[in-house]
């Protein structure tokens, strides 16, 4: 029955989902003295990934059209299921598929990790095919909230070669960055160079805020080495992850390299560059060149819908701080005094400005369908144009 049931679902779930995106309003998903920053930034715990990545909301329609196919059937097809392992009776992929599309709880993906172990004892020397399990596991640990079954399934040593795609462990590290276990994110990226998972741009991105939060001595050296080693290997390096890095390096009082990984930076012009420069002129000690920035950014006669540049209250203080009995004093006092009667001082941290959720990629917007026919005449615009 469990058999049948999985065949028979999984062979009509592509075009229930179809429909479903077609007329999405038919359902609902369901489940669905040195400056503070320095010191530790324990706030803004936003994901790292967009959606472009996570998926989730395909994700999750297509567990509603699976589940649409089996209504009634859910719950004693997990039973059964559970029977079948305990049986030890064999797992075919349709049937494990099916599965993990079912789980709704934390009691059903006890049962789900199981029968991964299971199909991946049975099946560790066969190609699996283009499917893969992994990305459907942690997806469904992320839907569920169950980040530590994800990254304890991931770091299982019996596990090796199931999740062999970049794709499962970031987003694994995203949900463990998110909850604040930042010692757990680490432990999953150490175990994805260990089984030789390529790192991405992703991932890059990932390490570098995971090594920012925990703000150590070795997380520090990790970030350093990876960017170094991504860059010596021709590898693009996000702009976010060179961020990170400068801040990372601004934490550990290692003004020197902030300069040089800040420099690596190809675009500087968004706003989380901009208070990064200042912020590392500041503390270098080029006081005029961070006056200079704060000058620019200053726009009287800007029309009100060009986007003002902001800066953070906590980067005009380390400047304030820097320039306080110096020369400067008075001119950094006025000019911030100005930024703030402008609205370009924000209260958002430099912890928030890097911790952001990115938008993902936009979608092209969809054509108008070219009109066939004269709205004047009602003849067919192509032989209009081949009679003349």
């Amino acid at each position: 029955m469990v058999q049948s049931v999985g065949t028979m679902a999984l062979a009509r779930v592509g075009t229930c989902y179809r429909s479903l995106v077609r007329h999405p309003s038919k359902v609902a998903l369901c489940g669905v003295s040195q400056p503070g920053w320095i010191e530790g930034c324990t706030g803004a715990k936003r994901h790292l990934l967009s959606e472009d990545v996570i998926k989730l909301q395909d994700f999750q329609q297509r567990k509603l059209a699976v589940a649409h196919l089996v209504t009634g059937l859910k719950g004693n097809y997990i039973e059964l299921f559970s029977q079948k392992l305990q049986r030890n009776e064999l797992i075919l992929r349709d049937e494990l598929k099916l599965l993990l599309h079912l789980c709704q709880s934390a009691d059903d993906m006890a049962i789900a990790r199981d029968a991964i172990h299971r199909y991946h004892a049975e099946n560790r020397n066969l190609v699996y095919g283009e499917f893969r399990f992994g990305p459907l596991f942690v997806r469904l640990c992320y839907e569920l909230g169950l980040e530590s079954l994800a990254a304890a399934t991931l770091t299982d040593e019996s596990m090796r070669g199931f999740f062999n795609d970049a794709t499962s462990f970031n987003i694994t590290i995203d949900m463990l960055f998110t909850k604040g276990s930042y010692e757990n994110a680490l432990e999953v990226l150490r175990t994805m160079r260990a089984q030789g998972i390529p790192f991405n741009k992703d991932t890059l991105t990932l390490a570098a805020g995971t090594c920012f939060k925990l703000n150590t001595a070795e997380s520090y050296t990790i970030c350093t080495s990876l960017l170094e080693e991504g860059q010596t290997k021709g590898q693009t390096v996000p702009r976010h992850a060179y961020c990170f890095a400068v801040a990372l390096a601004l934490r550990q009082n290692d003004i020197e390299n902030a300069q040089s990984l800040y420099s690596r930076i190809m675009t500087t012009d968004s706003r989380l560059c901009q208070n990064l420069k200042v912020i590392v002129l500041a503390m270098s000690g080029a006081v005029t060149d961070a006056v200079s920035v704060l000058s620019a950014a200053l726009l009287p006669k800007s029309p009100s819908f060009v986007k003002k540049l902001e800066f953070s209250q906590e980067v005009v203080d380390v400047l304030r701080l820097r320039s306080e009995g110096g020369p400067h004093m008075m001119t950094v006092e006025q000019l911030v005094t100005r930024l703030q009667r402008a609205d370009q001082v924000t209260q958002q941290t430099l912890d928030g400005m890097l911790c952001r959720t990115p938008t993902g990629k936009r979608k092209p917007a969809l054509m108008m369908e070219a009109r066939k026919t004269s709205r004047r005449t009602l003849k067919s615009l192509q032989s209009t144009l081949l009679s003349e």
